[in-house]
């Protein structure tokens, strides 16, 4: 009823928090509903129905980032790309980010670094290590788009991989691996044997 705020000539804000619970059946489906689905509940008109799926995706994405704090240990590129591969889905540009993990390889929080392919974006070590540093973590992992749909490493992503893992041995923060998701595929340098494996 907060969220709703008012009701209307014909429904009070009570009558359409029922019909909202009723029509979903229940809060734990709120998740399944969509706008169209919204606009069919008595009571809601387009506004409100857009108001209440910007909040139901907000909490989608706060618990989604609360599930993978406690559960995931990033051990492998199969882990990676099934809890963040969502995050490039529909992109028309290079997105890059840095998944930071403490020193169990445990999840403690991702940052969206730079946008723009490698070659034209300052993707600079300096940024990547100083939250590494702030967060207190031990690995690193880098992750990436290609709007194209290919995955394969361009020689930017390869040089950049290459400083970028000296600098992580020198730092002591290390980088576990870098992928590249693609469309219905991906590139590890770590399964393809351009990082060295540390620390099983």
């Amino acid at each position: 009823m907060i969220i709703l705020k008012s009701g209307t000539k014909k429904y009070s804000v009570k009558d359409i928090s029922n019909n909202l619970i009723n029509h979903s059946g229940g809060i734990k489906n709120f998740k399944k509903m969509t706008i169209n689905k919204l606009i069919d509940i008595p009571g809601i008109g387009r506004v409100k129905a857009t108001e209440l799926m910007a909040i139901i995706e907000l909490s989608k994405r706060i618990n989604e980032e609360q599930l993978v704090k406690n559960i995931i240990t990033c051990t492998n590129p199969t882990t990676i790309i099934k809890y963040f591969s969502h995050l490039f889905k529909d992109k028309n540009q290079e997105e890059f980010y840095v998944i930071y993990l403490d020193n169990k390889k445990k999840y403690i929080d991702k940052m969206k670094l730079f946008i723009g392919s490698i070659n034209k974006s300052t993707v600079h070590p300096r940024e990547i290590f100083k939250n590494a540093y702030l967060m207190s973590a031990s690995f690193i992992i880098c992750i990436h788009n290609h709007p194209s749909g290919d995955s394969t490493p361009s020689s930017e992503d390869i040089i950049f991989t290459e400083n970028l893992y000296k600098i992580s041995n020198i730092h002591a923060i290390y980088l576990i691996d870098h992928i590249i998701i693609g469309n219905n595929n991906y590139y590890s340098f770590y399964e393809d044997n351009h990082i060295i494996k540390h620390i099983k």
